[in-house]
């Protein structure tokens, strides 16, 4: 069995895992499981009181990574200002989509969801899918800005909030 490439993660450090958005590395223990010594992350995600364990050694291939540089910021921000680009798939196929880039932990790609899916008050009502996306997409872009930025999320949120109401609204 080959050792995978250590990541550089330091105890305190913000990071991004995938299927949960930003957590904060608590501490690194070492654990005996099924008669192994792991070496393990413990990540503690304070908003969802959830705390994840994952070895070191795996921390690259589950896809875990530090926050998103400025740029990458920068290019999310440009993102949302677009049109919105809804396919005419059918609502399954496409939520099944939103989900996967959602989980996928690309900041780009969720804003690209919180694109798509943003409502302006003179739009349609979503529907309550649409909405549970939306503001799961929401949630991860607002946690990973207000982490990068040192902001706290509702600065963060209202950042978001108006690249969105200044861009064209989409036609419906």
């Amino acid at each position: 069995m080959s050792k995978a490439k250590k990541p550089d993660f330091r105890p305190n450090e913000f990071v991004v895992y995938p299927a949960h958005g930003v957590g904060q590395i608590v501490r690194i223990e070492k654990q005996e499981i099924a008669g192994l010594e792991l070496e393990l992350f413990v990540i503690s995600f304070e908003k969802d009181k959830m705390t994840l364990r994952v070895p070191t050694d795996k921390a690259v291939v589950v896809g875990m990574r530090p926050l998103s540089s400025p740029d990458v910021v920068s290019k999310a921000m440009a993102t949302l200002k677009g049109k919105a680009r809804v396919k005419k798939a059918m609502w399954s196929r496409r939520a099944q989509e939103y989900e996967q880039k959602i989980n996928s932990g690309d900041l780009i790609a969720i804003a690209e969801v919180v694109r798509d899916l943003h409502r302006a008050d003179d739009q349609r009502e979503q529907s309550y899918s649409e909405r549970q996306l939306y503001e799961q997409a929401l949630e991860r872009l607002t946690r990973e800005i207000g982490a990068i930025s040192g902001e706290d999320e509702a600065s963060a949120q209202a950042q978001i909030d108006s690249v969105l109401t200044s861009r064209k609204p989409a036609a419906a």
